[in-house]
């Protein structure tokens, strides 16, 4: 009788080192789903956002240190209270504590303390200096994980058939060697067992996929239309550092941001007639784009003549017919001054380094879930009682009474019913 201990030995080292490779492979994704999760809201690997960069974090203060860090991250508050730098660094940041995350495991904020140093040697070796950490993070989906997760059942599968087939050969050489007759076995593709597991493999894998898109159905993430005009955030918010609220002022005041008319870019344009600066339009096909011929265009629509600025008629002017980006389905209420005035929400939060777009792109997907996770997550500043504070949150006595005897270190709109059905919906 023929001994299958080699087949065997060799099959369970593959097997074993399949695994061990898809769960480093987990792992180091782990810690960019967490970062994303987790930090991207008011961090970047290589710049100052809401909160400092994190590029290099373990040679600053005492976060040399793992359990020090360990420490902040479960509770800022209570660190903050025997620690003069984290101390200096609320003084820096106007007074804005980092939320607390109790529920996060050592190993958790490991994965992805071992994310962002991965990030900062690549993007240091690579001679980057600004947003790569973005642009690595919103390559990193859950459809990534998907896809790991699909190779591993994949070659799961593929080693089980293989196994099978192992033992049936095995068993024919064994009953062969002792005069057995058996009758011929059934052709694979006869085979109802195969037949039967490969449609199971098919459904399972197919109704997830199904499934998921349907879930991602109108969520738009990535979108990117060509414009009539082409204009560049980077130039305006980024290098020129034009306030967001300057185009979008009914931001601050209303449900809608709003798109500015021709005549409040025509504020600017009147006078900037060509387009000077060094850094290069580059589109969403990469190709280069001239500035100035896209001025020229403001001005079709705004009929004016920049050789004859003084006659110029504005009420002639006709709206630039803008493809809109950002759509939110009928049924759901979304403010955005209660967001911008009152949460003091930056518009990177939803929108990404829109400041660092030449064309913009939906960066979120806008989804319920992902709201929610932000109402779950994100803290009220519940201070009323200065010039720069909210007097509606005056009205929660009990979670102002809850904070002053220590039963709560902080206050989320989740507290304060951000995750009621009737807060979004009609």
């Amino acid at each position: 009788m023929i001994s299958c201990k080699p087949i065997t030995q060799k099959l369970t080292l593959t097997f074993i080192s399949l695994i061990i490779f898809s769960g480093s492979k987990i792992f180091s994704q782990d810690g960019k789903a967490l970062f994303i999760s987790k930090c991207q809201q008011c961090h970047n690997v290589f710049k100052e956002m809401t909160g400092p960069a994190l590029g290099g974090i373990e040679s600053r203060g005492p976060w040399g240190d793992r359990k020090e860090l360990y420490a902040w991250i479960h509770n800022p508050q209570g660190y903050m209270e025997k620690d003069p730098y984290t101390q200096a660094l609320k003084a820096q940041y106007n007074g804005q504590v980092m939320q607390a995350f109790p529920s996060l495991k050592n190993e958790e904020i490991d994965a992805i303390v071992k994310y962002i140093n991965d990030t900062y040697a690549a993007g240091e070796n690579a001679g980057k200096s600004g947003p790569g950490g973005d642009k690595q993070a919103e390559k990193a989906s859950s459809d990534q994980n998907a896809v790991i997760f699909g190779v591993i059942s994949i070659i799961l599968a593929v080693i089980a058939l293989i196994l099978m087939q192992v033992n049936s050969n095995l068993k024919k050489m064994s009953d062969d060697a002792e005069g057995i007759q058996r009758p011929e076995p059934v052709p694979f593709y006869r085979n109802k067992v195969y037949i039967a597991m490969f449609a199971l493999i098919f459904f399972v894998i197919g109704g997830f996929y199904l499934t998921k898109g349907a879930i991602g159905l109108q969520r738009q993430t990535n979108y990117q239309p060509e414009q009539p005009i082409f204009y560049s955030h980077k130039v305006h918010a980024g290098i020129n550092q034009i306030s967001c609220l300057y185009c979008h002022g009914n931001a601050w005041e209303s449900k809608h941001a709003a798109i500015p008319s021709v005549n409040v870019c025509m504020n600017c344009h009147k006078t900037i007639t060509e387009y000077t600066g060094t850094d290069k339009l580059i589109n969403g096909d990469g190709e280069e784009v001239d500035g100035t011929a896209e001025i020229r265009k403001l001005y079709d629509y705004a009929g004016f003549d920049p050789k004859n600025a003084n006659a110029w008629d504005a009420s002639k002017a006709k709206p630039v017919e803008w493809v809109k980006i950002h759509s939110l389905p009928d049924h759901v209420y979304f403010n955005h001054s209660q967001h911008v005035r009152a949460g003091n929400v930056q518009c990177q939060t939803c929108h990404g380094e829109i400041q660092e777009m030449d064309e913009v792109k939906q960066f979120s997907e806008l989804s319920m879930g992902w709201c929610i996770n932000c109402h779950r997550e994100t803290k009220v500043d519940f201070n009323y009682k200065d010039d720069k504070g909210n007097k509606f949150y005056s009205i929660y006595e009990k979670f102002h009474n809850d904070i002053k005897s220590g039963k709560m270190d902080s206050v989320t709109v989740k507290d304060i019913g951000g995750i009621e059905c009737q807060k979004c919906h009609y």
